[in-house]
């Protein structure tokens, strides 16, 4: 479908209903794993796990918990997402099982890998999602999810942020341990000059702008209808903030938004180290960029819902995001595109070399 130009009223509206809601900052606090549905072929995938996660209490303990059809399942500590390093065996525990980590037996200034090894099948490496960044509490992996075929989306590779304008040196230092390469903006340029981001040595930096105008101001479909039908829907739906219920159609009608993701996904895919990614509150923006991602990899929209939702969470703040958001977002996909592969190919411009490259890079085998 050809973009088609915007009027300057319809301009106007936008800018002050739509896109001014992308950049509504947000505060920051805890995390929550949401665990996939399990489907048969699961059993028969190489890592025979069908639901592990791990969580660090305020004292510094982990728990670590699993399900698989093993007999037996041992524990090593790594600080590497690849386990390559020689690791701290934790012991072990049933197929079905869990393990607790008392404080005091890792290290507390470093992030823990913990790789589940079972008696039959491949091991798989969890760890706690969050990376504990004061400055940026909502600085998480993006990894641990598991896809609709059994696969699981690996830690350690790919990270979703809020703005990191505060980052101290010893934060900087967190990153730089976490293998991240590359840090990708998707702020406007207002929000990028009054907060820039501070990132240490070694990390490149790169503008990704959602509601940037370089590539023109054009839509898929009419912006006044799509603005008329956002509305419709929001006031529906009762949502809390009708500017988001707005914004987050126009992420996927807006081209200039178009361009942005694309970059997003061709930087994580090429990139050698690891990638984070962040808008000023680490939900909205970012929140779709994650969603379009997961989703690629083929992670099932239950899933894709709770991550989004976990903003909630991790900021501290139970209306940071509104599910009929996320949905309406994906309801623009359907209506202009009809699904959501046409929407990988024909709205992003993703190739499908591109498209199985971060799935082969992302996916456990």
């Amino acid at each position: 479908m050809q973009p088609r130009r915007l009027t300057a009223a319809a301009l106007a509206t936008l800018v002050l209903t739509g896109t001014a809601a992308l950049a509504h900052p947000a505060l920051a606090a805890g995390p929550n794993t949401p665990t996939a549905t399990i489907t048969e072929r699961a059993a028969a995938q190489t890592v025979p796990f069908t639901q592990a996660s791990a969580r660090l209490a305020a004292d510094g303990s982990y728990t670590l918990s699993w399900s698989s059809p093993a007999a037996n399942v041992q524990v090593t500590a790594h600080t590497k997402p690849d386990a390559t390093d020689p690791g701290t065996p934790l012991g072990s525990a049933a197929g079905t099982g869990t393990l607790t980590v008392p404080a005091g037996t890792l290290a507390a200034d470093r992030r823990w890998y913990f790789e589940l090894t079972p008696d039959t099948g491949g091991a798989y490496v969890v760890a706690e999602r969050s990376l504990g960044i004061a400055s940026a509490k909502n600085f998480r992996d993006a990894g641990g999810y598991r896809t609709g075929d059994g696969r699981w989306v690996k830690y350690g590779i790919v990270y979703r942020s809020n703005k990191l304008s505060s980052l101290t040196a010893a934060e900087q230092q967190r990153i730089v341990d976490q293998g991240i390469t590359r840090d990708i903006d998707l702020r406007n340029y207002f929000e990028r000059k009054d907060e820039p981001d501070k990132v240490p040595a070694g990390v490149t930096y790169q503008v990704a702008d959602v509601v940037s105008l370089a590539h023109g101001v054009s839509f898929h479909d009419p912006a006044l209808m799509t603005l008329a039908q956002a509305i419709a829907a929001g006031l529906f739906s009762g949502s809390s903030d009708l500017g988001q219920s707005i914004g987050y159609p126009f992420m996927v009608n807006f081209v200039g938004a178009d361009h942005a993701f694309k970059d997003l996904l061709t930087a994580v895919n090429s990139n050698a180290g690891a990638t984070v990614y962040h808008c000023s509150a680490g939900k909205d923006r970012t929140g779709w960029g994650t969603a379009v991602l997961l989703t690629l990899l083929g992670v099932p929209r239950a899933t894709v819902e709770a991550d989004f939702l976990a903003s909630n969470d991790y900021t501290g703040n139970p209306d940071a995001v509104e599910l009929s958001w996320l949905r309406a977002a994906f309801d623009e996909v359907d209506h202009i595109y009809g699904s959501f592969d046409a929407y990988l190919h024909k709205g992003l411009g993703l190739d499908d070399a591109t498209i199985q490259s971060l799935r082969n890079r992302l996916l456990t085998p």
